[in-house]
């Protein structure tokens, strides 16, 4: 009986083994995904014509992102296996990682090998929305409703994009 308790307990920590492995795994999923999603959004190079277009979703940036998931992915015991902007009308990347680290020895054979997987995704969205003006001869070409806060845009001072768009995970 004490045998069988023991071998139980083992099993229990072999479980809670893998989970650690998996919950790590995910972890740097996320990270990369956020870091490629960010990277998107950072280089892309704002123009007033297009920022109408941006902030209400009708063009949607296809950067490169995945320079920045590799990095992050690593700091987190894992390396990126693939890395992809959407296609599918959202503004961000997806990541696809494995644990650098196997789930190591345990009572259950077949572990010691077995490497975790995980995916996460994330978006860009806008914290913005934007109304043109209605005369094409006016000082500004619009203003910026930001939350409640109501900007006039400056052509010579455009803002940045993380105040205009925030990155998160999405939930896929």
């Amino acid at each position: 009986m004490v045998a069988s308790l023991l071998f139980l307990a083992l099993a229990f920590f072999a479980v809670g083994q893998a989970g650690a492995t998996r919950n790590g795994a995910q972890s740097a999923a996320d990270a990369a995904a956020l870091a490629a999603a960010r990277e998107q959004r950072d280089s892309f190079a704002l123009t007033i014509d297009e920022l109408g277009d941006l902030l209400n979703g009708d063009l949607i940036p296809t950067l490169d992102g995945c320079g920045a998931s590799h990095y992050y992915a690593g700091q987190n015991g894992a390396e990126v296996d693939d890395c992809a902007s959407l296609n599918d009308g959202r503004w961000g990347s997806t990541v696809w990682v494995t644990s650098l680290k196997p789930v190591g020895d345990t009572v259950l054979p077949g572990t010691e090998g077995q490497h975790a997987k995980a995916t996460a995704t994330a978006i860009v969205i806008p914290r913005c929305s934007f109304e043109p003006a209605d005369d094409d001869s006016a000082a500004s070409p619009g203003s910026l409703d930001c939350e409640g806060d109501v900007v006039d845009l400056d052509l010579t001072d455009l803002p940045d994009m993380s105040d205009l768009f925030e990155v998160r995970l999405a939930e896929d």
